[in-house]
């Protein structure tokens, strides 16, 4: 998994698109398997892994959430219509 994120992140350095569908398959295809073992039966280096791979992730999302931010406001900035590309709000009756 750890190799897994570190892939991850340099897709995420390089902007590269195929890269990271590859990681991301991977990553979902190990996060099917660690669900079925039982997480009580980790010892000590496992567990320093499983939280060295959450930091990792942490780290990774936080690198997307910054990617997607800078995307919507260069689109924005295109645009010259601020929001355009925002969630719509929900109706009011």
């Amino acid at each position: 998994m750890l190799a897994v994120l570190e892939a991850e992140r340099q897709a995420l350095a390089a902007l590269d698109i195929d890269a990271l569908m590859l990681s991301t398959n991977d990553k979902n295809s190990l996060c099917a398997v660690l669900e079925t073992r039982d997480a009580g039966g980790l010892d000590a280096e496992c567990r320093s892994l499983v939280i060295a791979a959450r930091q990792k992730n942490e780290v990774n999302r936080k690198v997307r959430n910054l990617l997607a931010a800078n995307v919507a406001a260069r689109l924005d900035a295109l645009t010259a219509s601020p929001g355009t590309y925002a969630a719509p709000q929900a109706y009011r009756a």
